[in-house]
Order: structure tokens, then C-alpha cells, then sequence
């Protein structure tokens, strides 16, 4: 384990019929821009609510912020919250919302160019504060400082986030506002979770027994609760405890001391820039061939996630390993997610266009040893025909 330094100044308002605290949370003479997506949040009551806790508050709108949100569409908030002199900014939504929201928050403060915040991995000093209430467990980003933001006309897909600046001032985490997710929304957010949790633990053995054991109890909960999540919208125990794995599996904690991997991220980011498949559908295509491609890399790793993950103790250490990955692709499968490129009608043109991205975005050796090269990016998606 490496020295680190972990602050994480997101208050995290959690619980049912919570919402109310927020107006204890923002200056009272605040100018708001209230942000939000498609209109979701009108038709299941969730929009109303906010409204009326907003309701002696200066509060303007913008809506229409896209899944995978576009730098175009958060350009205009940003004419707007600088034209209307905003400085809060409440998030109302999934990941993408708030992502977009750290976004604005940045680039309305930004002098220069805003995509070179992303482009050219600027760190930002001076944001619009924001905070979140979050419709949608997955992503993580209500308590964390990093974002990703696309760009059609370039067809980039591109990360930024500088704590503790980025970071949201609160979260509301409150379990009915997930009763009326589509399932496909609710699939995709077990999945999310669950591949971020292994982007920080399945690299290479780094003495952190800790992070492990925490890393291991977000797993085994989003295993145990996952399929109930999907199948039970109604059941907010359970919806209260895969929303808390969320969180906690991108927060930063799991990471503290850590090198960790994201290169199945950034394959998957590609996957949804071509064809636009949801992020964590490209996670679920993209993460067993990682594991395997790079199982020699990873094998200690691995072992140990066949071990404490699966029970997996019989055979030996190729037969455990591969059992470790074939179990965890039938979670995927069985919580009614996608996991081949075939599944998608995508044949191997789409594989050349990926490394070409990749190296277009400079990404030619990613992973946590900077060993996943386009050969082995090519040989990842090969094996998900």
C-alpha cells in the first residue's frame, strides 16, 4: 500500500423521505440552476418534490441532459448559468446528470477553452458549488469528484474531476425515488457497481488487506441483493442497500493506497461512442475477456476473488480462475444483461475502430501495469464475438 491522503468532504443525506434537509444545505440567497435529463423526474413525482422544497429559493432550469452527457447540450447551460449569474447548481438524477453538473460547474468559471478541461486534463481551482439528488444508483459520482463527458462530433468520451473541488457539497440518497427505474436502468446499476469494485481490487497483490476485505463485502452484497434489485422495485431494503454499495463503490475508499486498472472502462467508453450502448452494458460485454486476456497479470488477484467471491477452492489455478470468470459473466447474464458483441450485431469492423480511438485518445498502454496494449485490447474483443 502506497501513502495517500483521503478527504471526502460530500455530505451524504441518506435515508427515506429525507429529501426536506436539502434547504438547510444551501446558502439561502442562492441563484439555483436546477439540472436534469429527458423529463423522467416530472412524470414520477420526483421533479414536484424538489420544487417545493425549492420553493423560496431563486431557482432556473435546464433540462435535456443526455445519458453520456454531451458537451454541446452542457455548453448551453453554461451560456446560461454565467448569463443568469448562478452559483448553485442542484443535480436531480442518475450519473450522467450529475457528471454533466460537475461539468457546467467547472466550465462556467473556466476562463478559456472549457474542452481543454477534459481534452488536455486541466485542473480546475474555482467551481460553482453543487450538490446532488440522485434518482439513479450506479455511477458513484454522488460521492466522488470525476466525471465523463462525450463529444459526437469529435466521437470522444473523455474523464476529468479535481478533488476536492469537484466534489458534490451533498448527496441525497433516498431509496423511493428508484421505485420507477426501467429495468434496464436497474441491471445496468448492479453491473456498474460491481466493475468498479473490480477495477480497484482485481490488479495485482499490493498488501492492503483492508481495502480488500471492504472491496470484497461491496461484491458479495451486490451478488447477494442484486437480482431482487432488478426484480423487486417496490422492496426498498433492498433498494436501500444496493444504493449505499453504489456509493461506497466509488467513493474513493476502496482505492486509498491503491494502483488501480480502469481499462475496461476505457474500452467500454469506446463501445458507447460507436454504437451507443449503455456504459455499464459495454462493462458487462468487455469484462470477462479482460479477465482472461490478462489473467496471467492478474492471477494472484484472481485467485484470491475466485477464493473469497465465488468459493472457489477446487483445480487448479487456470480451472479456478476460469470457473471465478464464467461464474461472474452468468451473474451478469442472469440479471438480464448482454455480454457478447454478437448480442449487439457488432463484428470485428467495430474492433478496429475501438483501437483506433484508443490510440487516437492516446490511450496504447492502459491497465494498472500500463499493459494493455491494442493487441491486447484486439484480443479482449475477439474472445467477446
Amino acid at each position: 500500500m502506497r501513502n495517500f491522503i483521503y478527504h471526502n468532504p460530500t455530505k451524504i443525506i441518506f435515508g427515506e423521505n429525507v429529501l426536506h434537509k436539502i434547504s438547510a444545505e444551501i446558502p439561502a440567497n442562492a441563484r439555483i440552476m436546477l439540472t436534469y435529463g429527458g423529463g423522467s423526474i416530472k412524470k414520477n413525482g420526483i421533479y414536484h418534490q424538489v420544487v417545493s422544497v425549492l420553493e423560496d429559493f431563486f431557482f432556473i432550469e435546464f433540462g435535456g441532459i443526455e445519458p453520456n452527457p454531451q458537451y454541446s447540450t452542457l455548453m448551453k447551460a453554461v451560456d446560461l448559468c454565467r448569463k443568469e449569474k448562478i452559483d448553485f447548481l442542484l443535480s436531480v438524477g442518475g450519473g450522467s446528470v450529475l457528471d454533466g453538473t460537475k461539468f457546467i460547474a467547472a466550465a462556467s468559471l473556466f476562463d478559456g477553452e472549457p474542452w481543454d478541461i477534459l481534452e488536455n486534463q486541466l485542473k480546475v481551482t474555482s467551481v460553482i458549488p453543487f450538490g446532488a439528488v440522485l434518482t439513479l444508483p450506479a455511477t458513484g459520482s454522488e460521492m466522488n469528484a470525476f466525471a465523463v463527458i462525450s463529444r459526437k462530433e469529435t466521437g470522444q468520451k473523455l474523464d476529468f474531476g479535481t478533488p476536492p473541488f469537484t466534489y458534490p457539497r451533498f448527496s441525497v440518497l433516498d431509496p423511493n425515488f428508484t421505485r420507477t427505474l426501467p429495468h434496464s436502468q436497474r441491471i445496468n446499476g448492479v453491473i456498474d457497481a460491481f466493475v468498479h469494485v473490480t477495477e480497484q481490487y482485481l490488479t495485482f497483490q499490493q498488501n492492503a488487506p483492508l481495502n480488500d476485505r471492504f472491496a470484497e463485502a461491496i461484491m458479495k452484497t451486490l451478488i447477494e441483493e442484486g437480482l431482487n434489485y432488478v426484480n423487486e422495485p417496490e422492496n426498498m431494503s433492498v433498494a436501500k442497500n444496493i444504493m449505499w454499495c453504489s456509493t461506497m463503490a466509488l467513493n474513493g475508499l476502496i482505492a486509498t493506497g491503491l494502483i488501480t486498472d480502469w481499462a475496461t472502462h476505457k474500452i467500454g467508453h469506446e463501445l458507447t461512442v460507436l454504437h451507443n450502448i449503455d456504459h455499464a452494458s459495454t462493462l458487462a460485454i468487455v469484462w470477462p475477456g479482460m479477465m482472461r486476456v490478462m489473467s496471467q497479470i492478474k492471477k494472484e488477484k484472481l485467485l484470491q476473488y475466485a477464493e473469497r467471491i465465488w468459493d472457489i477452492n477446487n483445480g487448479d489455478d487456470e480451472e479456478r480462475i476460469e470457473k471465478a470468470i464464467s461464474k461472474t459473466e452468468a451473474f451478469f447474464i442472469s440479471l438480464g444483461a448482454k455480454t457478447r458483441l454478437s448480442d449487439y450485431k457488432l463484428n470485428k469492423t467495430t474492433i478496429v475502430q475501438v483501437v483506433e480511438n484508443l490510440k487516437r485518445n492516446g490511450f496504447v498502454a492502459i491497465g494498472e501495469q500500463k499493459l494493455v496494449t491494442p493487441e491486447k485490447v484486439i484480443a479482449i474483443l475477439e474472445s467477446r464475438m
